[in-house]
């Protein structure tokens, strides 16, 4: 087995480009168009990472990153490379986890409205700044009132709620306008017929869950099955920059590692800053540039550099440029930004270089072990050691089946919240008063005991939080409550 702290080899040109461990949590870019070569290095960088002990997330946005659970050899392709690279390369299966929103071929992939919180959420249904306000205002009366939002029918219950009781919380948390009331509601029914139902409830994920490594040493790879979900660009974007925020909150301050706790590769990423609100933007770049500190090594994989802000991309030191294409205006644009990002090589122009770069081959630049960007190299990316066809559906499940997680995540639990205790309210009222008997407990009481287990049993579950709620804690205005 590999070394956990070799440099790894991703492309061999004139010299070899090596990127090293303990700066992998310094975050990286691997731009390129379509059919240029970026998801073989997505997986090679991958297969690298688990090698060396480092767990990975990324998303399967095509359905074909299923194979890296299985060797290779599959490909004559792959040998050619590896004999003209001058390489030894070895068959090699790793150790996997499927992650699946809907749960058709992974494990349910799941947060609590609480935890996701009215910042993202409101990106997450299209709120205007208004809208965005009641939303918010509907968690601060869920907190006041003790009521837990779980699931999409908590939080209809309770924005319901508010908008009946709006001049009863006007002084205190603000004025509530029922045409914004009506507006979120009817973005929580679109959403939930968008799969907002599936994403939403409990069990949560558990982020320890995406930090596991198997009985050799080697780093899990956790994939999600995001085909199904790129249907709905909002929910891909917001739910990956929730795992951000809940990586960022969970884990605790390491500096700077020898190497990376968690490796996060983040496909299609312009999904997550197209039509984003400057607040939004404002917090991402902060949550990248802070969650280094937690040995957490973001990597963005997008078709050009002009997909990402300068203040993100300013951030990115490890660099794996596949080739672009020249069409139009905006095209040259790219291909002289993506050149001008890196340090120049005197043997070649790096602009011109990108407009000729076959599949496969990259301009590679790579952090030094000081931190400074290496001299841009023109070479071809190594080839993977694992399966490149996709393993079919039953190998998949059968994966899923016989890993650790199988039974934990695979069934819902639906327990009692706003939506079960807001409707018990309701019908006490409906009923007639009728007198208490000593050895009954009444309505009130039961509401009480059990608005205070539900809290006891998500203070017990999730230490440190109060009502559940993540909302990117600090990270996104210090919501936390």
């Amino acid at each position: 087995m590999t070394t956990d702290r070799q440099p790894i080899l991703v492309a061999r040109g004139k010299a070899d480009c090596l990127l090293l461990p303990a700066m992998a949590n310094r975050h990286g870019l691997v731009a390129g168009a379509t059919g240029t070569g970026k998801t073989v290095t997505l997986r090679v960088l991958a297969e690298a990472f688990s090698a060396r002990g480092v767990p990975v997330f990324l998303a399967d946005v095509k359905g074909d990153l299923s194979g890296l659970g299985a060797p290779g050899g599959d490909n004559p392709k792959i040998a050619a490379r590896a004999g003209e690279l001058g390489l030894d390369l070895s068959p090699q299966a790793f150790p996997v986890a499927f992650w699946d929103v809907f749960g058709r071929l992974g494990h349910p992939l799941r947060t609590t409205v609480s935890e996701m919180g009215p910042l993202l959420l409101s990106r997450l249904l299209g709120l205007n700044e208004t809208q965005t306000g009641v939303l918010e205002i509907v968690f601060r009366v869920a907190d006041a009132s003790g009521l837990l939002l779980l699931d999409l029918k908590d939080l209809q219950a309770m924005t319901a709620h508010v908008g009946e009781h709006a001049p009863e919380y006007r002084t205190r948390f603000g004025n509530v306008s029922a045409a914004s009331v009506g507006a979120i509601q009817r973005a929580l029914a679109s959403l939930g017929d968008q799969g907002g139902q599936a994403f939403f409830g409990e069990p949560a994920l558990d982020i320890d869950d995406l930090l596991q490594t198997d009985a050799s040493g080697l780093g899990v790879i956790n994939i999600l099955c995001a085909g199904a979900l790129l249907a709905s660009p909002k929910v891909y974007a917001v739910m990956l920059l929730w795992l951000l925020a809940e990586l960022f909150e969970r884990l605790p301050e390491v500096g700077d590692p020898d190497k990376p706790k968690l490796v996060f590769f983040f496909d299609e990423a312009h999904l997550l800053f197209a039509d984003a609100p400057k607040a939004l933007l404002e917090k991402i770049e902060l949550t990248v540039r802070l969650i280094r500190s937690k040995g957490v090594g973001v990597y963005f994989v997008t078709q050009s550099p002009l997909d990402l802000p300068d203040t993100v991309l300013g951030q990115l030191g490890n660099r794996v440029q596949h080739a672009l294409r020249a069409f139009t205006p905006r095209d040259r644009k790219a291909v002289e930004a993506a050149a001008a990002t890196f340090r120049q090589n005197p043997a070649f122009d790096a602009a011109e270089a990108i407009t000729e770069l076959g599949v496969g081959e990259a301009l590679v630049s790579c952090l030094d072990g000081r931190g400074q960007p290496g001299v841009v190299e023109r070479a071809l990316i190594v080839p993977p050691a694992s399966r490149l066809t996709p393993l079919t559906e039953a190998e998949q499940r059968e994966i899923v089946r016989a890993g650790s997680l199988f039974g934990h995540y695979e069934q819902a639990v639906d327990r009692q919240s706003a939506f079960e205790l807001l409707r018990d309210r309701a019908e006490s009222r409906e009923e007639p008063e009728k007198p208490a008997r000593p050895d009954k407990p009444s309505q009130a009481e039961k509401l009480l005991t059990g608005m205070a287990q539900s809290a006891l049993r998500s203070i017990g579950t999730q230490i440190g939080r109060q009502i559940a709620r993540g909302l990117l804690g600090a990270i996104l205005g210090g919501s936390k409550r």
